[in-house]
């Protein structure tokens, strides 16, 4: 775990600033994955020429943050973002600083970054450049700030997400030091937009740890970011059915979720409303009647402030409304739920089931399961089949009922849905003579 391999262009890169005069090491995140055996999704490099010296280098380049010393050179229509080394001025919001100052020190450089596994360098003719002995950290697999944790997350509040992000991406712990500084840090999160937020966020649910949000809690990071959590990890499940608390059940669920944005996120959020309705009855047992609706409400809200985009909040908003759904193992009542939910739903609304089962107690799990799977066989049947489950495929329109005298409006669609519910019951009746009789004796 000493020497990497760069790829050719980045030697080239590297190997054209040298020849100019200046230094050029790979850095960052491309170093850290590389050590760690993983294919780095990009390559960065830092030199001690300014953006000036780097275009005059290279003959095709974009200025994408010339202010703070980075521009990003083409090769072959491939972009590596190239910086010029630098000390960041003090910050005033916790987020910006106030200046950027180059300097010719790489060590310099790498002093201001985040944690030490993010702090390598490397290049052919120095090998691995590790000031802040990234290396044992990496070894150890531990996520640790350089220098002092308090002035890292001073300068840059989001820094302590993205110690519980990197945790959950590498399957790390995180430092003692830099848990104390982020519990103390946490509320100067409130300062960060919600578009940062949000990137940290889902890359934190779709890692192979997306329980680590347990962390974000346990450190105070949800408190700020998202206190809907707090409450859930507060509410107890005293009912045979349970055996976490709320917050637990939720983190149990993304463990059986596989890593599509949509559908982790609705795992994190499908309970989110108990707290708001839980009851307990003579006997001491809890109830959580409405919890679907309340927590549909409450994810769109959560996903409107941290700024998600609207096909995430759609898809989102459909699995939360109708994870509790639960056809019957007949194909009759398959259909109605395909119709109630959408075909384009229906299989992801069945994973969050299935994962929303394992996630509970042990009671009647075989049977919850065992009733899942029919319900889904029975859905291949159907589709297979290509048996009518809504008006899109049903075999008369709006049109063959105008034609049949019925006027423009409302009763058309009283009519299709009347129809649709004969079919959704009899899929062979779905025969346009057929239905059109049946539509003769509703006028």
């Amino acid at each position: 775990m000493t020497q990497i391999h760069l790829p050719d262009k980045v030697r080239y890169i590297i190997a054209e600033l040298e020849a100019a005069g200046y230094e050029a090491y790979a850095v960052g995140g491309c170093v850290r994955d590389s050590l760690l055996g993983r294919t780095p999704s990009d390559w960065d490099v830092t030199t001690s020429a300014k953006p000036q010296q780097i275009k005059a280098v290279f003959r095709h380049t974009i200025d994408t943050g010339i202010q703070h010393g980075t521009v990003t050179v083409m090769l072959d229509r491939e972009g590596f973002e190239v910086t010029t080394y630098r000390i960041d001025g003090e910050y005033e919001d916790s987020r910006h600083p106030k200046e950027v100052v180059f300097t010719a020190n790489l060590i310099e450089d790498l002093k201001r970054r985040d944690f030490t596994i993010n702090a390598f360098a490397c290049n052919e003719r120095s090998g691995i450049v590790d000031a802040f002995d990234g290396m044992a950290d990496l070894r150890q697999g531990v996520i640790r700030c350089v220098g002092e944790a308090s002035e890292r997350f001073g300068e840059d509040a989001l820094r302590m997400l993205r110690a519980v992000r990197f945790s959950a991406q590498l399957g790390f712990s995180i430092a003692e030091d830099t848990r104390s500084a982020i519990r103390e840090f946490a509320p100067s999160l409130s300062k960060i937009s919600a578009e940062r937020i949000q990137v940290e966020l889902v890359k934190l649910l779709l890692s192979d740890h997306p329980d680590y949000m347990r962390d974000a809690y346990r450190l105070g990071i949800t408190a700020v970011v998202l206190p809907e959590l707090d409450a859930a990890f507060a509410a107890r499940q005293d009912n045979p059915h349970h055996q976490y608390t709320v917050g637990e059940h939720l983190m149990q669920c993304l463990l059986h979720t596989r890593a599509d944005k949509s559908l982790r996120i609705a795992a994190l959020l499908h309970d989110i409303g108990k707290p708001a309705v839980r009851t307990t009855d003579e006997d001491g047992i809890d109830h959580f009647h409405g919890h679907a609706e309340v927590s549909e409400r409450m994810a769109v809200d959560i996903l409107k402030r941290l700024k998600f985009d609207n096909d995430t909040i759609d898809k989102v908003q459909k699995y939360v409304r109708y994870h509790d759904d639960k056809p019957q193992p007949d194909a009759r009542s398959v259909r109605r739920a395909v119709n109630r939910i959408g075909e384009a739903y229906f299989g992801q609304v069945m994973e969050i089931r299935r994962a929303d089962t394992l996630a509970q107690s042990g009671y009647q799990r075989e049977q919850k399961l065992a009733q899942i799977d029919e319900v889904l066989r029975l859905y291949d049947q159907i589709m297979e089949k290509k048996q009518c489950i809504s008006l899109k495929t049903l075999a008369v329109t709006g049109n063959d009922l105008i034609a049949l005298g019925v006027p423009r409006g409302r009763r058309i669609g009283e009519i299709l849905n009347c129809l649709l519910d004969d079919v959704l019951q009899n899929p062979e009746d779905n025969v346009h003579e057929y239905l059109i009789e049946r539509a003769k004796k509703l006028l």
